[in-house]
Protein backbone atom coordinates (compact mmCIF):
# COMPACT_ATOMS: atom_id res chain seq x y z
CA UNK A 1 0.00 0.00 0.00
CA UNK A 2 1.21 3.29 -0.83
CA UNK A 3 0.18 6.60 0.87
CA UNK A 4 0.78 10.09 -0.16
CA UNK A 5 0.62 13.17 1.61
CA UNK A 6 1.64 16.97 0.90
CA UNK A 7 3.27 18.51 3.95
CA UNK A 8 2.20 22.58 3.40
CA UNK A 9 5.16 24.53 3.69
CA UNK A 10 5.00 27.59 6.59
CA UNK A 11 3.23 30.83 5.31
CA UNK A 12 6.20 33.73 4.59
CA UNK A 13 6.36 36.82 7.10
CA UNK A 14 6.35 40.04 5.16
CA UNK A 15 8.84 42.15 6.31
CA UNK A 16 7.52 46.31 7.83
CA UNK A 17 9.70 48.62 6.10
CA UNK A 18 10.72 51.07 9.31
CA UNK A 19 12.51 54.06 7.51
CA UNK A 20 14.25 54.55 4.73
CA UNK A 21 16.69 51.94 3.48
CA UNK A 22 20.15 52.78 1.83
CA UNK A 23 19.58 48.88 -0.38
CA UNK A 24 16.64 47.36 -0.51
CA UNK A 25 16.43 43.79 1.39
CA UNK A 26 17.92 40.68 0.48
CA UNK A 27 14.50 38.65 -0.45
CA UNK A 28 13.52 35.74 1.86
CA UNK A 29 13.36 32.13 0.23
CA UNK A 30 10.33 31.11 -0.71
CA UNK A 31 9.01 28.11 1.52
CA UNK A 32 9.01 24.96 -0.66
CA UNK A 33 5.91 22.63 0.07
CA UNK A 34 7.16 18.90 0.38
CA UNK A 35 6.18 15.40 0.26
CA UNK A 36 5.46 12.42 2.14
CA UNK A 37 5.38 8.76 0.95
CA UNK A 38 5.01 5.82 3.16
CA UNK A 39 4.92 2.31 1.84
CA UNK A 40 2.70 -0.19 4.14
CA UNK A 41 3.72 -4.07 3.72
CA UNK A 42 0.36 -5.52 3.73
CA UNK A 43 0.94 -8.70 2.85
CA UNK A 44 2.54 -10.05 5.50
CA UNK A 45 2.16 -8.40 8.61
CA UNK A 46 4.11 -8.33 11.34
CA UNK A 47 3.01 -11.13 14.33
CA UNK A 48 3.52 -9.32 17.55
CA UNK A 49 6.20 -6.54 19.12
CA UNK A 50 9.46 -9.31 19.26
CA UNK A 51 9.34 -9.87 15.07
CA UNK A 52 8.49 -6.55 14.46
CA UNK A 53 11.68 -5.04 16.56
CA UNK A 54 13.64 -7.86 14.49
CA UNK A 55 13.01 -6.75 11.13
CA UNK A 56 13.36 -2.78 12.32
CA UNK A 57 16.85 -4.48 13.13
CA UNK A 58 17.34 -5.75 9.68
CA UNK A 59 15.80 -3.24 7.42
CA UNK A 60 18.02 -0.85 5.93
CA UNK A 61 19.27 0.20 2.21
CA UNK A 62 17.81 -2.37 0.17
CA UNK A 63 14.09 -2.13 2.25
CA UNK A 64 14.09 1.36 1.01
CA UNK A 65 15.30 0.75 -2.64
CA UNK A 66 12.30 -2.12 -2.54
CA UNK A 67 9.93 0.87 -1.18
CA UNK A 68 11.38 3.45 -4.04
CA UNK A 69 10.48 0.97 -6.86
CA UNK A 70 7.17 1.31 -5.14
CA UNK A 71 6.74 4.94 -5.39
CA UNK A 72 8.51 5.00 -8.44
CA UNK A 73 5.96 2.73 -10.37
CA UNK A 74 3.03 4.88 -9.28
CA UNK A 75 4.91 8.42 -10.63
CA UNK A 76 5.81 6.28 -13.56
CA UNK A 77 1.75 5.02 -13.93
CA UNK A 78 1.14 8.77 -13.38
CA UNK A 79 3.37 10.49 -16.05
CA UNK A 80 2.38 7.83 -19.11
CA UNK A 81 -1.31 8.45 -17.98
CA UNK A 82 -0.89 12.04 -17.56
CA UNK A 83 1.35 12.60 -20.91
CA UNK A 84 3.75 14.73 -18.72
CA UNK A 85 6.94 13.70 -19.80
CA UNK A 86 8.83 16.21 -16.80
CA UNK A 87 7.48 14.36 -13.91
CA UNK A 88 10.50 13.00 -12.41
CA UNK A 89 11.32 9.61 -10.88
CA UNK A 90 12.66 9.65 -7.18
CA UNK A 91 16.64 8.48 -6.10
CA UNK A 92 18.04 7.30 -3.39
CA UNK A 93 19.81 10.86 -3.46
CA UNK A 94 17.06 12.99 -3.26
CA UNK A 95 15.20 12.02 -0.31
CA UNK A 96 15.26 14.71 2.28
CA UNK A 97 14.51 11.81 4.89
CA UNK A 98 14.27 7.94 4.91
CA UNK A 99 13.08 6.29 7.65
CA UNK A 100 12.08 2.58 8.24
CA UNK A 101 9.87 1.08 11.00
CA UNK A 102 6.92 -0.36 12.06
CA UNK A 103 3.33 0.59 13.42
CA UNK A 104 -0.47 -0.59 14.17
CA UNK A 105 -3.50 0.60 12.96
CA UNK A 106 -3.60 3.24 10.93
CA UNK A 107 -0.44 5.48 12.41
CA UNK A 108 1.72 4.47 9.99
CA UNK A 109 -0.34 6.01 7.18
CA UNK A 110 -0.56 9.28 9.02
CA UNK A 111 3.54 9.32 9.12
CA UNK A 112 3.86 7.58 12.95
CA UNK A 113 5.46 4.57 14.43
CA UNK A 114 5.49 2.45 17.02
CA UNK A 115 9.30 2.65 16.74
CA UNK A 116 11.35 3.74 13.79
CA UNK A 117 14.39 4.58 12.50
CA UNK A 118 16.39 6.85 10.36
CA UNK A 119 18.51 5.74 7.40
CA UNK A 120 21.61 7.83 6.91
CA UNK A 121 22.71 8.26 3.16
CA UNK A 122 25.22 5.38 2.05
CA UNK A 123 28.75 7.50 1.21
CA UNK A 124 29.67 8.15 -1.92
CA UNK A 125 31.60 5.79 -4.55
CA UNK A 126 34.22 7.68 -4.45
CA UNK A 127 36.38 5.13 -6.77
CA UNK A 128 34.05 5.64 -9.59
CA UNK A 129 33.24 9.73 -9.96
CA UNK A 130 37.40 9.26 -9.37
CA UNK A 131 37.50 7.59 -12.81
CA UNK A 132 35.10 9.74 -14.35
CA UNK A 133 36.29 13.05 -12.69
CA UNK A 134 33.00 14.58 -13.21
CA UNK A 135 33.99 18.34 -12.83
CA UNK A 136 36.77 17.87 -15.45
CA UNK A 137 34.62 16.53 -17.63
CA UNK A 138 31.84 19.25 -17.08
CA UNK A 139 34.33 22.26 -17.20
CA UNK A 140 35.41 20.55 -21.03
CA UNK A 141 31.89 20.50 -21.95
CA UNK A 142 30.95 24.05 -20.67
CA UNK A 143 33.98 25.22 -22.39
CA UNK A 144 33.19 23.55 -26.05
CA UNK A 145 36.60 21.29 -25.62
CA UNK A 146 34.11 18.21 -25.41
CA UNK A 147 30.83 17.45 -26.09
CA UNK A 148 27.32 15.63 -24.46
CA UNK A 149 26.61 12.15 -26.96
CA UNK A 150 23.49 11.17 -27.49
CA UNK A 151 24.14 7.53 -26.46
CA UNK A 152 24.90 8.92 -22.58
CA UNK A 153 21.08 10.21 -22.33
CA UNK A 154 20.07 7.11 -23.70
CA UNK A 155 22.30 5.11 -21.82
CA UNK A 156 21.10 6.88 -18.47
CA UNK A 157 17.13 5.81 -19.60
CA UNK A 158 18.14 2.63 -20.06
CA UNK A 159 19.86 2.28 -16.53
CA UNK A 160 16.71 3.90 -15.09
CA UNK A 161 14.13 1.53 -16.41
CA UNK A 162 16.26 -1.11 -15.58
CA UNK A 163 16.69 -0.15 -11.88
CA UNK A 164 12.47 -0.26 -11.73
CA UNK A 165 12.37 -3.42 -13.31
CA UNK A 166 10.72 -2.47 -16.09
CA UNK A 167 12.39 -5.02 -18.45
CA UNK A 168 10.81 -4.57 -21.73
CA UNK A 169 11.53 -0.91 -21.66
CA UNK A 170 15.13 -1.63 -20.77
CA UNK A 171 15.56 -3.51 -23.68
CA UNK A 172 14.51 -1.71 -26.44
CA UNK A 173 16.49 1.62 -24.46
CA UNK A 174 19.55 -0.36 -24.23
CA UNK A 175 18.90 -1.34 -28.43
CA UNK A 176 19.22 2.35 -29.07
CA UNK A 177 21.77 3.46 -26.75
CA UNK A 178 24.18 -0.01 -28.39
CA UNK A 179 23.37 1.59 -31.53
CA UNK A 180 23.90 5.08 -30.92
CA UNK A 181 27.13 4.29 -28.93
CA UNK A 182 28.49 2.12 -32.01
CA UNK A 183 27.77 5.19 -34.11
CA UNK A 184 29.00 7.81 -32.24
CA UNK A 185 32.23 6.27 -30.22
CA UNK A 186 33.16 5.20 -33.59
CA UNK A 187 33.13 8.45 -35.18
CA UNK A 188 34.76 10.10 -31.62
CA UNK A 189 38.70 10.46 -32.23
CA UNK A 190 39.01 10.41 -28.72
CA UNK A 191 38.24 7.27 -28.96
CA UNK A 192 40.61 5.63 -30.73
CA UNK A 193 42.06 3.13 -28.13
CA UNK A 194 38.65 1.89 -27.50
CA UNK A 195 38.85 -0.49 -30.48
CA UNK A 196 38.70 -3.64 -28.45
CA UNK A 197 35.59 -2.13 -26.52
CA UNK A 198 33.69 -1.06 -29.31
CA UNK A 199 34.42 -4.67 -30.83
CA UNK A 200 33.45 -6.27 -27.75
CA UNK A 201 29.84 -4.13 -28.01
CA UNK A 202 29.39 -5.24 -31.83
CA UNK A 203 29.37 -8.64 -30.67
CA UNK A 204 26.12 -7.41 -28.23
CA UNK A 205 24.40 -5.93 -30.88
CA UNK A 206 22.62 -9.29 -32.18
CA UNK A 207 21.74 -10.70 -28.89
CA UNK A 208 20.41 -7.28 -27.41
CA UNK A 209 18.09 -7.01 -31.02
CA UNK A 210 16.47 -10.54 -29.87
CA UNK A 211 15.77 -9.26 -26.53
CA UNK A 212 14.10 -6.15 -27.43
CA UNK A 213 12.15 -8.29 -30.25
CA UNK A 214 11.16 -10.66 -27.34
CA UNK A 215 9.74 -7.52 -25.51
CA UNK A 216 7.73 -6.17 -28.28
CA UNK A 217 6.19 -10.03 -27.97
CA UNK A 218 6.18 -10.01 -24.27
CA UNK A 219 8.06 -10.92 -21.73
CA UNK A 220 12.10 -11.31 -21.51
CA UNK A 221 13.64 -14.83 -20.66
CA UNK A 222 15.99 -15.02 -17.67
CA UNK A 223 19.10 -15.30 -20.09
CA UNK A 224 17.60 -12.23 -22.35
CA UNK A 225 17.56 -9.97 -19.22
CA UNK A 226 21.30 -11.01 -18.16
CA UNK A 227 21.99 -9.85 -21.80
CA UNK A 228 20.39 -6.60 -21.96
CA UNK A 229 22.14 -5.93 -18.35
CA UNK A 230 25.83 -7.29 -19.35
CA UNK A 231 25.35 -4.89 -22.45
CA UNK A 232 24.24 -1.77 -20.62
CA UNK A 233 27.07 -2.86 -17.83
CA UNK A 234 30.02 -2.75 -21.01
CA UNK A 235 27.97 0.83 -22.51
CA UNK A 236 29.17 2.46 -19.45
CA UNK A 237 32.46 1.02 -19.68
CA UNK A 238 32.67 2.24 -22.49
CA UNK A 239 31.64 5.77 -21.78
CA UNK A 240 33.61 5.63 -18.60
CA UNK A 241 36.70 5.23 -20.76
CA UNK A 242 35.52 8.09 -23.41
CA UNK A 243 35.30 10.51 -20.46
CA UNK A 244 38.54 9.68 -19.29
CA UNK A 245 40.00 10.18 -22.50
CA UNK A 246 38.28 13.53 -23.26
CA UNK A 247 39.40 15.06 -19.88
CA UNK A 248 43.11 13.49 -20.16
CA UNK A 249 42.90 15.37 -23.99
CA UNK A 250 45.61 18.17 -24.01
CA UNK A 251 44.50 21.30 -24.64
CA UNK A 252 45.50 23.29 -27.64
CA UNK A 253 46.36 26.74 -27.36
CA UNK A 254 47.10 29.16 -30.20
CA UNK A 255 49.22 32.47 -29.74
CA UNK A 256 48.33 35.50 -31.60
CA UNK A 257 50.55 38.44 -32.39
Amino acid sequence: MLVLATLGAAPRRGRLSRGRRSAPPEPEPTPVTTGRATVISVASPLAGEAAARCWLADAGEEQLIADLRVLNHALHAHRLITADPHLPEVGRSQLLVARVGYGAGEEVAEGRWSEARELLPPPAPRGRAKVLQPQARLAAVLGQRDQMLACEALTLRAQADLEADRLREAALQVLVALDATLAELGADLLTNSLAERLEELSAQREPVADAAQAALAGELTAVQRQTVEFTLERIEAALRARALASVSAPTQRSTGR
